[in-house]
């Protein structure tokens, strides 16, 4: 007797074991995602709250130079009223939208949430106002 006839040789897999790796891969790429999506929420979420705290220490070193608080977050970026006291810009950049595309919403009188300083906010993922995710300043 020949050996090849005493042995089989494999040399494909079968249909079953094709299946069974692409049951395994599918499980593990869906688990995958599944704990990035809420990773990806919570690090949205926490940039929105260091940009509004941000906004609000640069809002507060305006308001030691020029008496008041801005009247608007871009007021941070330019001189509005051409005073001598103005020692800006108090930020780098323009004020870009929040991490959800909508844009930081300012009120320097401070009535919803703070009143001893501006309030400034984001709506959060849902971009609606007044609702529990909303990003408020400290």
């Amino acid at each position: 007797m020949n050996r090849r006839s005493r042995r089989q040789v494999r040399t494909a897999f079968t249909l079953m074991e094709v299946l069974l790796v692409l049951v395994i891969l599918v499980v593990l790429g869906s688990l995958a995602v599944g704990m990035f999506t809420g990773t990806q929420k919570k690090a949205l979420e926490r940039t929105a709250q260091v940009q509004v705290d941000s906004y609000d220490h640069a809002a507060q070193r305006y308001q030691i130079e020029m008496f008041s608080f801005p009247p608007s977050l871009q007021d941070l970026r330019v001189n509005p009223s051409g005073s001598p006291n103005w020692s800006g810009p108090y930020i780098d950049k323009d004020v870009p939208a929040d991490p959800w595309g909508n844009p930081y919403q300012y009120d320097p009188q401070g009535p919803r949430h703070n009143n001893e300083k501006p309030d400034i906010w984001s709506y959060g993922p849902d971009g609606s106002p007044g609702t529990q995710d909303d990003i408020y300043n400290k």
